[in-house]
């Protein structure tokens, strides 16, 4: 079970589609919709508005992240992932897809769920400039650094 909730308030923009909701008890992700029916050919990426805004409290952002299923099954998947949606927006959320599959074209209905949103708290950074960073075992290797 979650360790805190938060109160998200959702302003549906589109009252034929679901609010967004867990799909199961425990789950970190709610579904988000697509508010338009559209084709993906394969290479091609599209915004997909989900027919919602949001207000989230400060300290706290919304990642939409890719679908592990449309990413499996359709090589489906968020382009910009995640996409990050600040306390600040109000707008309503759009969805990054793109379709990796290289013959497939993907067909999404009105309603289908296209991707999820995590809240998650987080820590401002206060920025400040040094000349030297402390030192660490692993210094500044780079990708790949940390073993076989």
């Amino acid at each position: 079970m979650p360790t805190h909730e938060v109160r998200v308030l959702v302003e549906k923009l589109d009252d034929l589609l679901e609010t967004p909701r867990y799909a199961r008890p425990g789950d970190a992700g709610l579904d988000l919709y697509s508010r338009i029916d559209f084709s993906l050919n394969p290479g091609d990426r599209i915004l997909v508005p989900t027919g919602i805004a949001i207000a989230l409290p400060p300290g706290y952002v919304g990642f939409v992240n890719p679908r592990s299923g449309l990413s499996l099954r359709h090589g489906v998947t968020v382009v910009n992932g995640p996409g990050t949606v600040d306390a600040s927006f109000r707008g309503e959320i759009g969805v990054v897809l793109i379709n990796t599959d290289s013959t497939s074209t993907f067909e999404c209905k009105r309603g289908d769920r296209i991707a999820q949103l995590v809240i998650l708290p987080f820590a401002q950074a206060i920025v400040e400039e040094v000349s030297d960073l402390p030192g660490t075992s692993r210094s500044d290797g780079g990708f790949g650094s940390s073993g076989k």
